[in-house]
């Protein structure tokens, strides 16, 4: 079979890059046009993923994410047509729902911002399955399909993910060092306009009082301050989750690390006004409690110190890690059969879910 599949953020090469390895392997033919964000194209190229770029930018402002919809739509609609796809698959890309339209071809998707609304509309218009966590808060109707991962089990899954203590040797760090992540994003997202997170003033504070206990270390989307350069990160992205593993404490405005750290087992504070907004993250923190969500940044740094001074505070953790991989099921290999076996699998999914 052949398969479209678009990549339009760095956690989406994540989230199927072993999708991608697992059905060229079983002899499929999966074609990935990307958008050139932030470090997306490097990440492919790291993996040895083949692309097409369909956009050198994904846009600043509403004008220059109108421009380029209009100007993926139709690269996309030129790439089908040569390439003929039976099945148009990833995340909730307008450009491609619309085209599987166009092209009478089936669009299956996994969705988990709620609050991606431009996106989730014109995907209950045209595309044809939208497959959500169990904690989704939104109801999508009859094309919705419900399972029991998060995003970033898809890459973090025990079957595909183990931990390389080497990237602590490259930061010279030691095993056992006391080390804190902070995360800071660009808010240029679609989904993402009209929305902050830690101010200057709250990006300082926490650099300083970290400080006090350990080595802190920034991801950021945006370029840094002057002062804040000497803590940015500067190993490879692939091994962003390495290190994550490792950490004694993310803090930070970035909803995928601040899950990513939840899933690892490392202490995990999340602060965007979006807290509370999306259901990975209520049950990240209310039925596992391994995330706290914040939308004040000063209980939230507070907390982040409260957490640093325990000793304990990772084991504590990766105890409640356990309890979250046992209940999760592998979703790379869920959509490898689901789409393999579709539309088949989506009855029979649905009719055993109406059963219940």
């Amino acid at each position: 079979m052949k398969f479209l599949l678009s990549i339009e953020h760095p956690s989406w090469v994540h989230q199927f890059k072993y999708m991608i390895r697992e059905l060229e392997k079983k002899g499929h033919n999966v074609k990935v046009v990307a958008i050139n964000k932030d470090r997306d194209l490097e990440l492919l190229d790291i993996f040895n993923i083949d692309y097409e770029i369909i956009s050198d930018t994904s846009g600043k402002t509403i004008i220059d994410k109108g421009i380029i919809f209009l100007k993926t739509l139709i690269r996309i609609f030129q790439i089908s047509k040569k390439f003929k796809p039976d099945i148009y698959i990833g995340r909730a890309s307008p450009m491609m729902a619309i085209n599987s339209f166009l092209f009478r071809k089936e669009h299956i998707i996994f969705e988990d911002t709620e609050h991606s609304t431009f996106c989730l509309f014109i995907a209950k218009l045209f595309t044809d399955v939208i497959i959500t966590p169990n904690c989704f808060k939104n109801d999508l109707g009859r094309k919705q399909l419900r399972f029991n991962a998060y995003k970033e089990n898809f890459y973090l899954h025990p079957d595909y993910f183990t931990p390389n203590p080497m990237v602590l040797s490259e930061l010279n760090l030691s095993p056992g060092d006391k080390f804190f992540i902070l995360r800071f994003v660009a808010w240029d997202a679609h989904h993402d306009i009209g929305q902050s997170g830690l101010s200057m003033d709250a990006k300082r504070k926490a650099v300083e009082e970290f400080s006090k206990y350990g080595r802190v270390l920034i991801s950021s989307e945006s370029p840094l301050p002057y002062e804040f350069e000497r803590y940015r990160i500067t190993i490879s992205p692939e091994k962003i989750h390495d290190l994550l593993f490792f950490a004694t404490l993310y803090l930070g405005e970035g909803g995928t690390m601040a899950t990513e750290s939840a899933i690892l087992g490392t202490p995990s504070i999340y602060v965007s006004t979006l807290a509370g907004t999306m259901g990975n993250f209520i049950e990240l923190e209310q039925k596992y409690g391994l995330m706290l969500s914040y939308k004040d940044q000063d209980k939230a740094i507070k907390k982040g110190i409260e957490l640093i001074k325990k000793s304990d505070i990772k084991n504590e953790w990766k105890n409640k890690q356990e309890i979250l991989m046992k209940d999760k099921i592998d979703p790379t290999g869920f959509m490898i059969g689901f789409i393999e076996n579709y539309p088949e699998s989506f009855h029979e999914l649905k009719n055993m879910l109406d059963k219940e």
